[in-house]
């Protein structure tokens, strides 16, 4: 990745776990305004705290989605909030209406990122309380470039204002920026989000020529430049056509390591004669989680037709010691029932040598789609997310239709 309903409550998610008070400590309940330093500024996100028995539960807020987080201790007066599938965690001290502190997330062995964090009870704004009405209106489609260095990435941007406050995301060939939500303050628009991994800051200003032209940050020292226009017809290039097989070849081949070290592929029994989904994705990954998300009860309900699905996890380390714990807390966390295996890293080159039949990976995610006879039918690159809007419902119905297309053949 690149990279409105409220499926998201359990994209990373199911039921988040309880945490613990320990007695005579005290944690106010309720929405809190949290924000997190980062190179480009204040990148704000909502924190909803609720008592649920003798501990508490918590969720990151981002327009419509409330993302749980795993677990939430509470010891004297610091408190720890954890997303376990990011290996990412809050931990704060608590005075009365503020909570201050940092976030960080483990990227390998003993080296983490970090940013400082604060949070304050009972403010529900985002980036500016709703004071005075804002000089432009952005809704709608903005044909947008990203660049870095001599690098570029074309997008699309679909906004939706309403009065000073705004919402959408930037849907890229890779995937979309998931749920991204902000306020329109004079001529300039402002966004964040926050996952728990990925940590976003959009700014924009309009210039005379009604174009956009701002800054994106990301992570602890992420940056990109971004120019838009707006464009009621911007689209991107089909998904189906970026990736593909080269010349000569009609299907894929791999035998790659489940968590348990057995070996998987394709000439395995239960993929026999059956449609099949490889999904291209990495635990560390928002859109393979928001896609994984989709499929994972989708199998459910279809396997029965027979329609099987293979996960190839592509992980920052390539040691099955180091990344089956991930993917065991993967397929805990969304009930996976088809395997997943360890394919190989998340670079683009290296996971592009683990599938030589393939021009290249592109992105995470990728869906591959084989037909009964294993022949690859399509490869769709990246996923459009819940917070897509129209977008998600598009490809879940071209999802749906091939697969029923492939089942009746």
């Amino acid at each position: 990745m690149k990279k409105i309903v409220v499926l998201l409550a359990v994209v990373l998610g199911g039921i988040p776990f309880l945490g613990q008070a320990q007695s005579g400590s005290s944690l106010k309940t309720g929405v809190w305004r949290a924000v997190l330093q980062s190179k480009g500024g204040a990148l704000p996100f909502g924190l909803e705290i609720t008592a649920a028995g003798s501990g508490y539960t918590a969720f990151a807020l981002n327009g419509a989605e409330r993302l749980p987080f795993d677990n939430v201790t509470l010891k004297g007066d610091s408190i720890r909030l954890t997303i376990d599938i990011f290996e990412a965690e809050i931990r704060a001290k608590v005075t009365g209406n503020t909570l201050r502190g940092f976030w960080r997330r483990r990227r390998i062995a003993q080296n983490y990122t970090s940013l400082p964090f604060e949070a304050r009870h009972g403010l529900t704004y985002r980036f500016t309380p709703d004071t005075q009405p804002p000089k432009i209106d952005v809704s709608g489609k903005w044909a947008t470039m990203f660049r870095s260095g001599t690098d570029s990435t074309e997008a699309v941007g679909i906004f939706e204002q309403n009065g000073s406050k705004l919402k959408g995301t930037f849907l890229t060939t890779t995937g979309d920026y998931r749920f991204l939500e902000g306020n329109v303050v004079g001529d300039s628009l402002l966004l964040s989000t926050f996952d728990g991994t990925h940590l976003y800051l959009f700014k924009a200003r309009r210039k005379a020529d009604n174009t956009l032209e701002g800054g994106f940050w990301s992570g602890e020292s992420g940056y990109e430049s971004w120019t838009a226009r707006f464009d009621p017809k911007a689209e991107l290039p089909d998904a189906t056509s970026l990736t593909y097989l080269k010349p000569g070849y009609k299907t894929i081949q791999f035998t790659f390591p489940d968590p348990g070290g057995k070996p998987v592929s394709l000439t395995d029994a239960r993929f026999k004669n059956k449609v099949v989904v490889v999904q291209i994705l990495g635990s560390w990954c928002p859109n393979c989680m928001d896609e994984t998300n989709f499929l994972s009860p989708w199998y459910k309900k279809n396997k029965i037709r027979g329609v099987e699905i293979v996960g190839l996890a592509y992980e920052k380390s390539a040691n099955l010691a180091e990344s089956a714990p991930k993917l065991k807390r993967l397929i805990e966390r969304f009930q996976i029932e088809y395997p997943v295996v360890l394919a190989g890293t998340s670079d683009k080159a290296e996971a592009s040598k683990t599938l030589p039949m393939l021009n290249r990976v592109v992105g995470f995610p990728t869906t591959i789609i084989i037909d009964k006879k294993g022949v690859v039918r399509q490869i769709h690159t990246g996923f459009s997310g819940p917070g897509t809007g129209k977008y998600y419902d598009e490809f879940v119905a071209d999802f749906n239709r091939l697969i029923d297309k492939l089942v009746a053949e």
